[in-house]
């Protein structure tokens, strides 16, 4: 199970509004925060995964819809990320059923906030990047909670892979 901490105003805009306390999320990478970017023409969710700080920019409409193609995009980001195929299919099988809940750790919320800023920037700088190029130039942000591990998202997803494949571990 997938739980995704997400900001008041994006659980009611998907009718999750009714928050799930208390589940634990089973996929590895543990809980994913969200939040909306109501850009023009698009309107998009940025998600940021709370253990490395991996952001994933995909669009929001259909709302109908996006609770099932979190799983997806997330997959595909790691992907991007060059992830093993094993840990991609592992995280995918965990996330076919997605949760919401309200944002619990303010720190990550803050990180959130600092990707809107520097997305829409770099939307405005770059406006043929894509969704995918906006997430992998986002994930190469120094994030001050990175600093004494790994700085950048990139860098901390890429520590916690060699982690979870060590053979010792």
């Amino acid at each position: 199970m997938l739980i995704v901490r997400a900001t008041k105003k994006l659980r009611h805009r998907l009718g999750a509004a009714t928050p799930h306390d208390g589940e634990l999320s089973t996929t590895l990478l543990s809980d994913w925060y969200a939040t909306l970017l109501p850009w023009r023409p698009q309107q998009l969710i940025l998600l940021v995964n709370e253990q490395t700080l991996l952001p994933v920019v995909m669009p929001l409409a259909p709302g109908a819809t996006a609770p099932a193609r979190i799983g997806l995009e997330i997959a595909a980001a790691l992907a991007i990320h060059q992830a093993p195929a094993t840990v991609i299919d592992t995280e995918l099988s965990q996330m076919r059923d997605c949760r919401f809940g309200p944002t619990t750790n303010r720190s990550v919320v803050g990180i959130m906030s600092e990707f809107a800023y520097l997305a829409d920037v770099y939307r405005h700088s770059d406006p043929s990047r894509s969704l995918a190029e906006l997430g992998r130039k986002l994930a190469e942000t120094p994030c001050s909670p990175l600093y004494r591990r790994h700085v950048r998202p990139d860098h901390e997803l890429e520590a916690f892979l060699q982690l979870i494949q060590r053979p010792d571990s």
